[in-house]
């Protein structure tokens, strides 16, 4: 764990030490129009108040100190009893319009609130909490629309005794940010209500889930697409069904590819049993026929695909073993098939790739590379990013981050989620169920599941030059019902992943259905 140090008080003389302590209103920094100081490094060794800035509250617990992200110096809250303190600087004179705050921070985390506010420019504040990452610099941006000339820039900390924050490189400049897709992926719904599944709004009324999602802000579901599934569900015909009440909430739709008759993912690209005896050259035909026969029958009933991912989780390849990655030129083929059939049926929709390993970044890279050497078309990259298993939010940021730049391609994660309990509702273990496997900073609770999306749904915002397009919760309507588990073909399997659903265990939409209002 980073403790930061506190070399500062034996810099000051004692008197203005004495005074940092009494928590009197700091001197107010001349306003301007552009940010001053914004990578602290003016005051050479540290300041009780960096140049430029101003102080509010517990004062003593905002100074900026070495061990700076660009340059030797950073801003740093902390103190070893809890505090309340904001540093900031207001900016006047400015054009009206748009602008964005760019920083790059830490967090050791478990305050009651870190968060960056860009307010008094005119509208509401906007607000950006700081991720939790005890070792690695995370970049995170907040736009506002400034309409009276002025615009304050805010570091705020509410924080229990040894909390701390780092924050340099601070920027504002003109400039917009958002996220276009706010999504759950609800492949499981069909089956559950068919099994019994009641969903209810967070105040109790029981209702369609789609619907109590939609008015939490969700705007994109992600559906999966077996060839022939064993049990019947999250076949062509149920695809279908379920994506005109998708599109009648007017919500926009992702058709995910298994190219399997059961789950296909990094360890198993299993072909369907129909395809099983084909080679590469009828496979390609296979791919083509099915992907065009899907997307054709949803454009034919008037909800034609917005994007459409060719394969799910395809980091070894696809249809084993012919579209191995050990054979890249028939994988190429492969993928190329399902891109033409994307277009063929809708030239609008965005054709997607899709692996694991989030926070892989030369996995990611060679894989990529690879694609783009043997002359795979695609549209958009999308990553799988459990924070659990796929390394930390830098890194997960960093292959983001590189993903957009290297390939110039718009980013989204078509998969995360996280836990709001340990403990199971039906018989099978969850997969996540030990305080052990949990992201430091982020605890199994409704508050750490809700803050995990946010802090993810921040991080893709802020990938460069507005290609991160955004986020999918990944089975946010599993919760544990009888004959819905994992095995299609196993009515008797149970459910490994209702402690992160986004309907708690009395049905109820969790207070993590928040994140779908992110910006």
């Amino acid at each position: 764990m980073f403790h930061p140090r506190r070399t500062l008080r034996a810099l000051l003389p004692p008197l203005a030490a004495g005074l940092a302590l009494t928590a009197l209103p700091a001197q107010s920094a001349t306003a301007a129009s552009t940010l001053t100081n914004g990578g602290f490094e003016t005051d050479g060794s540290g300041a009780a108040t960096p140049s430029g800035w101003s102080e509010y509250g517990d004062t003593a617990a905002s100074f900026s100190e070495s061990g700076g992200r660009g340059g030797g110096h950073r801003l740093s809250h902390w103190s070893s009893s809890a505090y309340e303190v904001e540093t900031y600087q207001r900016l006047t004179g400015l054009a009206n319009g748009s602008y964005r705050l760019t920083a790059w921070v830490r967090s050791g985390g478990g305050q009651n609130a870190a968060h960056l506010a860009l307010r008094n420019c005119g509208g509401a504040e906007q607000r950006t909490d700081l991720p939790v990452s005890a070792g690695g610099w995370i970049r995170i941006v907040v736009p506002v629309r400034v309409t009276n000339n002025q615009c304050t820039v805010s570091v705020t900390s509410d924080a229990n005794a040894g909390n701390w924050i780092n924050v340099d490189d601070l920027t504002f400049a003109p400039g917009t940010s958002g996220l276009s897709v706010k999504g759950a992926d609800i492949s499981s719904l069909p089956k559950s209500e068919a099994k019994g599944g009641i969903y209810r709004s967070a105040s109790g009324a029981t209702g369609d889930a789609v619907a109590i999602l939609r008015s939490a802000g969700m705007n994109y579901a992600r559906l999966k697409v077996w060839v022939n599934p064993a049990d019947g569900y999250n076949d062509k015909a149920r695809v279908l069904a379920l994506a005109k009440r998708v599109k009648a909430q007017g919500m926009k739709l992702l058709i995910d590819f298994h190219y399997s008759d059961s789950w296909a993912d990094p360890g198993k690209q299993t072909k369907p049993a129909a395809w099983a005896g084909h080679g590469y050259g009828q496979l390609k035909a296979d791919v083509y026929r099915h992907t065009h026969d899907v997307l054709g029958a949803l454009k034919a009933q008037g909800t034609t695909a917005d994007m459409v991912q060719v394969g799910n989780e395809i980091n070894g390849g696809m249809l084993w073993n012919e579209g191995s990655t050990e054979n890249w030129s028939q994988l190429a083929g492969l993928l190329n098939a399902g891109y033409d059939a994307v277009k063929a049926v809708s030239p609008s929709t965005v054709a997607a790739l899709h692996l694991a390993e989030g926070g892989d970044l030369e996995g990611t890279r060679w894989w990529f590379d690879n694609a783009v050497s043997h002359g795979v078309r695609f549209d958009a990259i999308g990553l799988s990013y459990y924070g659990y298993w796929h390394g930390t939010l830098h890194d997960f940021q960093t292959t983001l981050d590189d993903a957009a730049t290297r390939y110039g391609k718009p980013v989204f994660v078509a998969e995360t989620a996280y836990p709001f309990r340990l403990d199971s509702e039906d018989a099978l273990e969850n997969i996540i169920d030990l305080e052990g496997e949990l992201v430091p900073g982020y605890p199994a609770t409704p508050a750490g599941q809700t803050r995990w999306m946010n802090d993810v749904a921040s991080i893709v915002e802020a990938v460069p030059n507005g290609r991160g397009l955004g986020v999918f919760s990944w089975e946010a309507t599993w919760t544990a019902r009888t004959g819905n588990g994992w095995d299609p073909a196993d009515p008797s399997s149970g459910n490994g992943w209702e402690n992160q659903a986004l309907f708690g265990y009395d049905d109820r939409a969790l207070p993590a259905t928040a994140w779908f209002r992110h910006r």
